[in-house]
This record gives C-alpha cells, structure tokens and sequence, in this order.
C-alpha cells in the first residue's frame, strides 16, 4: 500500500491555526503519509492587514508557505484544513477559495477524498462547531468523507470536546490540544489509506 497523501491547508490571522496546521502536518508525516503543507491566499486588502502589527507578523511569517492550488487538492488523497471562524463560518478567505473548486467538483476529481478539519475562535461558543460542521456540508457535496474525531480517544475529552474536530480559543494552543491534533491527524491518515488503498 503506498503512503496516502495528506494536504494540511491553513488560514491564521494571529498564528493559531499555523501553529495547528505545524502540528497536523508534524504528526500525519508520522504516521507514513506523504504531506504538503499550504495556505489559504490572503484576499484583504493590504492595508488592513498592515493596520494591524499582529496581523502583519503573522502574514509575513508565512510568506514562505506556497498559497494552496488545484494541483494540491487533486493531487491529495485527504484534506486536513484549519481555520479561524468567522460569525460561525469558515473567513472568507477559505470560502473564496472553495468557490473556485467547481469545475474540480464537476470532473469529479474532489470525490472519494477525505476530509477533516479544526478552528478557533476568540471564546468557547464563538462558532466553533457550526464553523466546521457548515464546512463539512459544503465538502460533503464534493463526495467527500468527513473522517471528524468523533470521541475514538479520551484526549477529545480533555482538549475540549468537540467531536467535530478539535477546536481552541484563539491565541491558546498547549501540549493537550497538540496531542488532540496530533491525535485527529493520524486518524484521517489511517482512514484515508484505507479508502485509497
């Protein structure tokens, strides 16, 4: 069986989701599969971003990692995105770039593909859940298969409890959520190669 490939996709404002998106790849790198690691093109304008010295910090800390393609997405066998929520959907720079996706959708080369996903937010019942289950429905049209954490390990207790994916408030991400994440990536790992075969 060869290694499954494992697309891990980020968007941070603050570094959240970056820091995330390090520990998904960390761990489905582990776990034998073959990972790229990208992010999600930043769509405001330039001057907000640089209104904002954090923000700023963390768009140039990134600068490095290549802006996910539709080379990525065909190219993998199984997704892990992370994401910051936004009024309880996924910001509009991951919405703007699952809006280009519909002539990959239309070939059909988007289905069979697993799909899982974690968030933040700026409190504990900031949107957290129905950012990644809006998410998860707009995946599910692709004929994705949503791998969620569901509760397979009692670390989901104690990071939490989502069993939608792991999910923190911003700016918090400690040696539980690493190993929640940790955990979450190395079950889409094991489910996507046996769905890939």
């Amino acid at each position: 069986m060869s290694s499954p490939k494992i697309l891990v996709a980020f968007y941070s404002t603050y570094g959240t989701n970056h820091q995330v998106a390090e520990e998904a790849a960390r761990a489905a790198d582990a776990a034998g599969a073959e990972v790229r690691l990208r992010r999600f093109a930043e769509t405001a304008p330039r001057e907000v971003v640089e209104g904002q010295d954090a923000w700023k910090a963390q768009a140039d800390k990134v600068a490095d990692i290549p802006e996910i393609s539709h080379d990525d997405m065909t190219w993998a066998d199984g997704y892990f995105w992370s994401l910051p929520t936004r009024y309880g959907s996924a910001p509009s720079q991951v919405r703007a770039f699952v809006d280009t996706l519909g002539g990959l959708w239309m070939e059909g080369r988007l289905a069979n593909k697993t799909f899982t996903a974690t968030t933040s937010a700026q409190n504990t019942h900031g949107g957290q859940e129905a950012t990644l289950l809006s998410l998860y429905t707009s995946v599910l049209h692709w004929g994705a298969v949503i791998v969620a954490p569901g509760y397979t390990d009692p670390i989901l207790f104690e990071s939490g409890g989502n069993p939608y994916g792991y999910s923190t408030n911003a700016g918090v991400f400690d040696e539980t959520g690493r190993k929640a994440v940790a955990h979450q990536a190395r079950r889409l790992v094991e489910m996507t190669a046996k769905i890939a075969g």
